[in-house]
């Protein structure tokens, strides 16, 4: 009974994650990757985006400082950083960018980061947060986390709220400030496990990745409910990207990379057209002042049924708070 449920706790979330990709590559095969419209420049606007040196992070990072926004790109490779800045540059972008060091599976370093950043005086207007990892073998970060919670969830629930004052700061009604987390398909296989959410009793990458992203969307929709209820000029909003050809599959078997590869050429995404929601979301008029929404090839969707559990959202929400040493009381203030 015991390798039975094993076995189980192994294999469902594993069937359950092929299955949501099957169906997305379903959709891709049958309609067009969404075309972003023309968008108005975003001279004066800052935006930062996580994970912005490669893949999709790099392709927003490109168009949000084509549309005249100061980009500040936050990652954990400073050469990548460096070369991702060059070459946007290079492309003839109309705003500044510039690459900032974060480690987000180091709450010390979000901390660090958070904080430099806020002395500098910059406004923020958007915040993307895109970084993650997806289906590593099991791991801790430095403060003891499963790797995908700590790092694709919890390091971003951390950024947002330190970043949280300055952002209400500087969003205004008709003008808000925006909040962008980059959830998938895959959390429609997710499930939280609130008395084991670093996964120690039974570990499966799959489930574990699945998890963090939907734990992304309950956030999105609870952080918004609060912030309308306070009446802040701020948004946020759930993307999913599709499947993009990124380097997040590097972490595959080996079969399965073969088999992926093939498949990815012909009905994959690339990392600018999976980039294009986030885009959208970040800049078009459309999107102003909508959000507590999820947005999937530029249109709104409906998310898994267990992700608008408000009581879930909001035990998330307390449960997180203590992870990362936060007040509960004092967030939203």
């Amino acid at each position: 009974m015991w390798l039975l449920s094993v076995l189980l706790s192994v294999l469902l979330p594993l069937l359950k994650l092929y299955f949501c990709g099957v169906k997305v590559l379903l959709y891709q095969t049958f309609n067009r990757s969404f075309t972003l419209p023309v968008l108005s420049r975003q001279d004066g606007r800052v935006a930062m985006v996580t994970g912005g040196t490669r893949g999709m992070g790099y392709e927003t990072a490109k168009q949000l400082a084509k549309l005249g926004m100061h980009v500040v790109i936050a990652g954990n490779n400073r050469e990548e950083g460096a070369a991702a800045v060059r070459r946007i540059q290079e492309e003839d972008s109309q705003g500044n960018v510039e690459y900032v060091f974060v480690d987000l599976s180091s709450l010390k370093s979000v901390r660090q980061f958070a904080q430099t950043f806020q002395n500098r005086g910059l406004p923020l207007h958007v915040l993307v947060n895109n970084a993650g990892t997806m289906m590593v073998p099991e791991g801790r970060t430095e403060d003891g986390f499963e790797i995908h919670l700590g790092l694709n969830y919890l390091g971003h629930f951390l950024l947002t709220n330190l970043l949280l004052d300055t952002l209400k700061r500087w969003g205004r009604p008709g003008r808000c400030a925006r909040i962008i987390n980059m959830s998938s398909a895959t959390h429609y296989a997710g499930e939280m496990h609130m008395d084991d959410l670093n996964r120690r009793r039974c570990y499966s990458s799959h489930g574990a990745y699945a998890q963090s992203k939907l734990a992304l969307v309950l956030f999105t929709y609870h952080l918004q409910e609060q912030l309308t209820a306070g009446g802040f000029p701020v948004s946020v909003s759930a993307v999913d990207p599709g499947m993009v050809d990124t380097a997040l599959y590097d972490n595959l078997w080996s079969i399965t990379q073969a088999l992926k590869k093939p498949v990815a050429k012909l009905l994959f995404r690339t990392p600018a057209e999976g980039a294009s929601t986030s885009v959208y979301a970040a800049a078009a008029s459309e999107m102003e002042g909508v959000g507590g929404c999820y947005l999937y090839n530029g249109h709104r969707k409906q998310s898994s049924d267990t992700s608008y559990d408000c009581e879930l959202q909001a035990e998330l929400w307390k449960k997180s708070c203590e992870l990362v040493g936060l007040q509960t009381a004092r967030l939203l203030l």
